[in-house]
Protein backbone atom coordinates (compact mmCIF):
# COMPACT_ATOMS: atom_id res chain seq x y z
CA UNK A 1 0.00 0.00 0.00
CA UNK A 2 1.27 3.95 -0.36
CA UNK A 3 2.21 5.93 1.98
CA UNK A 4 2.10 9.75 2.13
CA UNK A 5 5.47 11.04 0.96
CA UNK A 6 5.42 14.81 2.46
CA UNK A 7 6.28 14.56 5.84
CA UNK A 8 3.75 16.26 8.57
CA UNK A 9 5.19 18.51 11.47
CA UNK A 10 2.78 19.17 14.57
CA UNK A 11 3.92 21.10 18.23
CA UNK A 12 1.93 20.28 21.32
CA UNK A 13 0.22 23.36 22.09
CA UNK A 14 3.15 25.45 24.02
CA UNK A 15 3.20 25.58 27.44
CA UNK A 16 1.26 28.17 29.18
CA UNK A 17 -0.71 29.15 25.94
CA UNK A 18 -3.99 29.44 27.74
CA UNK A 19 -3.09 31.70 30.16
CA UNK A 20 -2.09 34.86 27.35
CA UNK A 21 -3.86 37.29 26.57
CA UNK A 22 -6.00 36.67 22.75
CA UNK A 23 -3.14 38.97 20.78
CA UNK A 24 -0.33 36.55 22.72
CA UNK A 25 -2.03 33.33 21.86
CA UNK A 26 -2.51 34.63 18.05
CA UNK A 27 1.05 35.43 17.84
CA UNK A 28 2.01 32.49 18.68
CA UNK A 29 -0.19 30.23 16.16
CA UNK A 30 1.63 32.89 13.85
CA UNK A 31 5.21 31.21 15.12
CA UNK A 32 4.63 27.88 15.00
CA UNK A 33 3.24 28.80 11.19
CA UNK A 34 5.96 30.49 10.25
CA UNK A 35 7.79 27.73 11.99
CA UNK A 36 6.88 25.06 8.81
CA UNK A 37 4.90 23.16 10.95
CA UNK A 38 1.96 21.99 9.88
CA UNK A 39 -0.61 21.58 13.07
CA UNK A 40 -0.56 21.98 16.84
CA UNK A 41 -2.05 19.01 18.59
CA UNK A 42 -3.23 18.43 22.30
CA UNK A 43 -3.99 15.83 24.03
CA UNK A 44 -7.51 14.99 25.98
CA UNK A 45 -8.12 13.61 29.24
CA UNK A 46 -11.08 13.83 31.58
CA UNK A 47 -9.51 13.35 35.04
CA UNK A 48 -5.84 12.24 34.41
CA UNK A 49 -4.12 10.83 37.98
CA UNK A 50 -5.04 14.40 39.76
CA UNK A 51 -7.37 15.09 38.00
CA UNK A 52 -5.61 17.10 35.27
CA UNK A 53 -6.60 17.06 31.86
CA UNK A 54 -8.60 19.37 29.12
CA UNK A 55 -11.22 18.38 26.67
CA UNK A 56 -9.91 17.72 23.28
CA UNK A 57 -12.80 19.05 20.87
CA UNK A 58 -12.46 22.43 23.25
CA UNK A 59 -8.95 23.54 22.56
CA UNK A 60 -8.94 22.34 18.57
CA UNK A 61 -12.42 24.38 17.90
CA UNK A 62 -10.74 27.27 19.89
CA UNK A 63 -6.82 26.74 18.54
CA UNK A 64 -8.85 26.47 15.06
CA UNK A 65 -10.29 29.93 15.03
CA UNK A 66 -6.52 31.62 15.79
CA UNK A 67 -5.01 31.34 12.07
CA UNK A 68 -6.84 30.87 8.54
CA UNK A 69 -5.00 27.85 7.69
CA UNK A 70 -2.70 26.04 9.98
CA UNK A 71 -4.03 22.75 10.91
CA UNK A 72 -5.49 21.02 14.61
CA UNK A 73 -5.35 17.55 15.43
CA UNK A 74 -6.66 15.34 18.96
CA UNK A 75 -3.88 13.05 19.95
CA UNK A 76 -5.56 11.15 21.01
CA UNK A 77 -9.05 11.56 21.91
CA UNK A 78 -10.07 8.72 24.26
CA UNK A 79 -13.00 7.61 22.11
CA UNK A 80 -14.23 4.85 24.90
CA UNK A 81 -15.17 7.39 27.69
CA UNK A 82 -17.64 8.85 25.28
CA UNK A 83 -20.63 7.59 23.38
CA UNK A 84 -20.09 7.46 19.74
CA UNK A 85 -23.20 9.75 18.59
CA UNK A 86 -22.11 12.84 20.36
CA UNK A 87 -18.89 12.22 19.01
CA UNK A 88 -20.11 12.08 15.87
CA UNK A 89 -21.68 15.39 16.01
CA UNK A 90 -18.04 17.14 17.17
CA UNK A 91 -16.34 15.87 14.64
CA UNK A 92 -19.51 16.93 12.24
CA UNK A 93 -18.93 20.54 13.52
CA UNK A 94 -15.59 20.63 13.63
CA UNK A 95 -15.70 20.02 9.71
CA UNK A 96 -17.72 23.10 9.17
CA UNK A 97 -15.61 25.35 11.60
CA UNK A 98 -12.09 24.33 10.01
CA UNK A 99 -12.89 22.27 6.85
CA UNK A 100 -10.13 20.23 5.76
CA UNK A 101 -7.54 21.41 9.35
CA UNK A 102 -8.75 18.82 11.20
CA UNK A 103 -7.29 15.65 12.11
CA UNK A 104 -8.69 13.13 14.77
CA UNK A 105 -6.16 11.09 16.50
CA UNK A 106 -8.31 8.11 18.83
CA UNK A 107 -7.23 5.93 21.26
CA UNK A 108 -7.97 3.88 24.73
CA UNK A 109 -5.74 5.24 27.11
CA UNK A 110 -4.76 3.54 29.45
CA UNK A 111 -2.26 4.95 31.67
CA UNK A 112 -4.45 5.91 34.24
CA UNK A 113 -6.93 3.15 35.24
CA UNK A 114 -8.76 5.30 37.54
CA UNK A 115 -10.13 7.89 34.50
CA UNK A 116 -11.71 5.31 32.44
CA UNK A 117 -13.19 3.74 36.02
CA UNK A 118 -14.28 7.34 37.43
CA UNK A 119 -16.08 7.56 33.60
CA UNK A 120 -18.17 4.90 34.33
CA UNK A 121 -16.78 2.42 31.98
CA UNK A 122 -14.74 -1.10 32.69
CA UNK A 123 -11.26 -0.52 31.25
CA UNK A 124 -11.50 -4.49 30.41
CA UNK A 125 -14.08 -2.74 27.40
CA UNK A 126 -12.31 -0.07 26.16
CA UNK A 127 -11.34 -1.86 22.78
CA UNK A 128 -14.43 -3.02 21.62
CA UNK A 129 -16.07 -0.41 22.91
CA UNK A 130 -13.46 1.99 20.57
CA UNK A 131 -14.02 -0.42 17.93
CA UNK A 132 -17.88 0.01 17.88
CA UNK A 133 -17.44 3.44 17.99
CA UNK A 134 -15.65 3.89 15.51
CA UNK A 135 -17.82 1.43 12.82
CA UNK A 136 -20.21 3.93 14.07
CA UNK A 137 -18.73 7.35 13.68
CA UNK A 138 -17.61 6.48 10.23
CA UNK A 139 -20.72 5.69 8.80
CA UNK A 140 -22.30 8.25 10.14
CA UNK A 141 -19.92 10.58 8.72
CA UNK A 142 -20.17 8.89 5.22
CA UNK A 143 -23.92 10.04 5.15
CA UNK A 144 -25.31 6.61 5.92
CA UNK A 145 -28.49 5.80 8.08
CA UNK A 146 -27.24 3.43 10.81
CA UNK A 147 -28.48 0.99 12.86
CA UNK A 148 -26.14 -0.77 14.79
CA UNK A 149 -26.49 -3.12 17.64
CA UNK A 150 -23.23 -4.36 18.99
CA UNK A 151 -22.10 -5.09 22.75
CA UNK A 152 -21.95 -1.71 24.13
CA UNK A 153 -23.91 0.54 21.92
CA UNK A 154 -27.03 0.23 20.12
CA UNK A 155 -28.53 3.01 17.50
CA UNK A 156 -31.31 2.92 15.39
CA UNK A 157 -31.44 5.07 12.38
CA UNK A 158 -28.79 7.47 13.73
CA UNK A 159 -28.33 10.48 11.26
CA UNK A 160 -25.56 13.25 11.13
CA UNK A 161 -25.49 16.37 9.00
CA UNK A 162 -24.46 17.98 7.49
CA UNK A 163 -22.02 15.55 5.75
CA UNK A 164 -18.02 16.75 6.16
CA UNK A 165 -17.37 18.22 2.65
CA UNK A 166 -13.35 16.99 3.48
CA UNK A 167 -13.23 13.33 4.61
CA UNK A 168 -11.63 13.86 8.53
CA UNK A 169 -8.10 11.91 8.47
CA UNK A 170 -8.93 9.22 11.17
CA UNK A 171 -5.03 8.59 12.90
CA UNK A 172 -5.25 5.80 15.44
CA UNK A 173 -3.06 5.49 18.53
CA UNK A 174 -1.87 2.55 20.64
CA UNK A 175 1.46 0.37 21.23
CA UNK A 176 0.04 -3.57 20.87
CA UNK A 177 -1.12 -5.30 18.01
CA UNK A 178 -4.70 -4.38 19.12
CA UNK A 179 -4.30 -0.98 18.00
CA UNK A 180 -2.60 -2.08 15.07
CA UNK A 181 -6.02 -4.21 13.45
CA UNK A 182 -7.36 -0.80 14.65
CA UNK A 183 -6.23 0.99 12.56
CA UNK A 184 -6.09 -1.28 9.14
CA UNK A 185 -9.55 -1.75 10.08
CA UNK A 186 -11.11 1.86 10.55
CA UNK A 187 -7.62 4.43 10.29
CA UNK A 188 -6.12 6.23 7.86
CA UNK A 189 -2.83 6.30 9.81
CA UNK A 190 -1.42 4.64 13.21
CA UNK A 191 0.75 7.26 15.24
CA UNK A 192 2.99 5.57 17.47
CA UNK A 193 4.41 6.67 20.79
CA UNK A 194 7.27 4.82 23.19
CA UNK A 195 8.64 2.64 20.41
CA UNK A 196 11.94 1.73 19.01
CA UNK A 197 12.57 2.14 14.89
CA UNK A 198 12.29 -1.79 14.80
CA UNK A 199 8.90 -1.62 15.92
CA UNK A 200 7.46 1.15 14.09
CA UNK A 201 8.23 -0.79 10.79
CA UNK A 202 6.76 -3.94 11.86
CA UNK A 203 3.85 -2.08 13.38
CA UNK A 204 3.62 -0.43 9.39
CA UNK A 205 4.11 -3.94 7.81
CA UNK A 206 1.30 -5.36 9.69
CA UNK A 207 -1.60 -2.77 9.12
CA UNK A 208 -0.66 -3.35 5.39
CA UNK A 209 -1.08 -7.08 6.24
CA UNK A 210 -4.55 -6.69 8.03
CA UNK A 211 -5.52 -4.61 5.83
CA UNK A 212 -5.50 -6.53 2.52
CA UNK A 213 -7.03 -9.33 4.79
CA UNK A 214 -9.91 -6.19 5.82
CA UNK A 215 -10.36 -5.56 2.30
CA UNK A 216 -8.79 -2.23 2.37
CA UNK A 217 -6.43 -2.40 -0.58
CA UNK A 218 -6.61 1.40 -1.44
CA UNK A 219 -5.69 3.35 1.80
CA UNK A 220 -2.69 6.04 1.65
CA UNK A 221 -1.09 5.66 4.98
CA UNK A 222 -0.42 8.29 7.02
CA UNK A 223 1.63 6.99 9.66
CA UNK A 224 3.38 9.15 12.76
CA UNK A 225 5.10 9.19 15.89
CA UNK A 226 4.46 11.13 18.73
CA UNK A 227 7.80 11.49 21.21
CA UNK A 228 8.22 14.01 24.06
CA UNK A 229 11.81 15.84 23.04
CA UNK A 230 13.99 17.49 25.18
CA UNK A 231 16.26 20.84 22.74
CA UNK A 232 18.55 23.17 24.21
CA UNK A 233 22.22 23.99 23.09
CA UNK A 234 23.30 22.08 25.73
CA UNK A 235 22.67 18.02 25.96
CA UNK A 236 22.61 18.05 29.49
CA UNK A 237 20.20 21.01 29.94
CA UNK A 238 17.88 19.46 27.52
CA UNK A 239 18.17 16.23 29.14
CA UNK A 240 17.24 17.89 32.64
CA UNK A 241 14.40 19.70 31.73
CA UNK A 242 12.69 16.67 30.23
CA UNK A 243 13.49 14.83 32.91
CA UNK A 244 11.48 17.11 35.02
CA UNK A 245 8.42 17.58 32.75
CA UNK A 246 8.05 14.22 31.70
CA UNK A 247 8.43 13.06 35.84
CA UNK A 248 5.94 15.50 36.63
CA UNK A 249 3.29 15.05 34.09
CA UNK A 250 3.78 10.89 34.02
CA UNK A 251 4.32 10.20 37.90
CA UNK A 252 6.63 7.53 36.64
CA UNK A 253 10.42 7.74 36.48
CA UNK A 254 12.24 9.44 33.61
CA UNK A 255 14.55 5.85 33.16
CA UNK A 256 11.29 4.42 31.87
CA UNK A 257 10.99 6.98 28.84
CA UNK A 258 14.74 7.90 28.23
CA UNK A 259 15.33 5.17 25.55
CA UNK A 260 12.14 6.41 23.55
CA UNK A 261 12.99 10.34 24.15
CA UNK A 262 15.51 12.11 22.02
CA UNK A 263 17.23 14.72 23.93
CA UNK A 264 20.23 16.76 22.85
CA UNK A 265 20.91 19.61 20.35
CA UNK A 266 18.25 20.52 17.24
CA UNK A 267 20.86 18.28 15.19
CA UNK A 268 21.20 15.54 17.57
CA UNK A 269 16.95 15.37 18.07
CA UNK A 270 16.45 15.25 14.69
CA UNK A 271 19.73 12.42 14.09
CA UNK A 272 18.05 10.51 16.61
CA UNK A 273 14.25 11.06 14.86
CA UNK A 274 15.26 10.55 10.99
CA UNK A 275 15.46 7.08 11.13
CA UNK A 276 11.67 6.44 11.22
CA UNK A 277 11.43 8.18 8.04
CA UNK A 278 12.69 5.28 6.50
CA UNK A 279 10.49 3.21 8.54
CA UNK A 280 7.62 4.63 7.55
CA UNK A 281 6.87 7.40 9.68
CA UNK A 282 4.88 10.59 7.53
CA UNK A 283 3.88 12.56 10.82
CA UNK A 284 5.85 13.81 14.01
CA UNK A 285 3.77 14.94 16.64
CA UNK A 286 6.43 16.73 19.03
CA UNK A 287 5.91 17.60 22.95
CA UNK A 288 8.79 19.90 22.97
CA UNK A 289 10.78 20.47 26.42
CA UNK A 290 13.30 23.38 26.64
CA UNK A 291 15.03 25.51 29.33
CA UNK A 292 13.15 28.65 28.35
CA UNK A 293 9.22 28.14 27.41
CA UNK A 294 9.43 31.05 24.87
CA UNK A 295 12.29 28.96 22.99
CA UNK A 296 10.14 25.93 22.13
CA UNK A 297 8.72 27.04 18.63
CA UNK A 298 11.91 28.22 17.45
CA UNK A 299 13.93 25.31 18.89
CA UNK A 300 11.28 22.91 17.57
CA UNK A 301 11.48 24.82 14.03
CA UNK A 302 14.94 24.19 13.78
CA UNK A 303 14.47 20.39 14.32
CA UNK A 304 11.73 20.52 11.32
CA UNK A 305 14.33 22.06 9.11
CA UNK A 306 16.59 19.60 9.34
CA UNK A 307 13.98 16.63 9.15
CA UNK A 308 12.26 17.88 5.98
CA UNK A 309 16.00 17.47 4.50
CA UNK A 310 15.55 13.78 5.05
CA UNK A 311 12.99 13.75 2.57
CA UNK A 312 15.70 15.56 -0.32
Amino acid sequence: MAHQERLQFGIATPSNFWKADYDARRDRIAEIDRGGFDHVFMADHVSFRNGSGADGFVEVAALSQLHPTLGVMISIYLLPLRHPLPVARQLASMASIAPGRFTFGVGIGGEDRHETEVCGVDPKTRGVRTNESLSIIRSLLAGEEVTFEGEHFNVEAARIRPVPRDPIPFIIGGRSDAALRRTADYGDGWIGAWCSVRRFGEAARLIDEWADEAGRANVTWCHGYQPWIGVDRDEETARAVTKDAMEAFYHVPFEKFERYTPVGTPEQVAEQLAPYVEAGCRIFNMKICTQHSEEEVALGAEVVGLLEKTMN
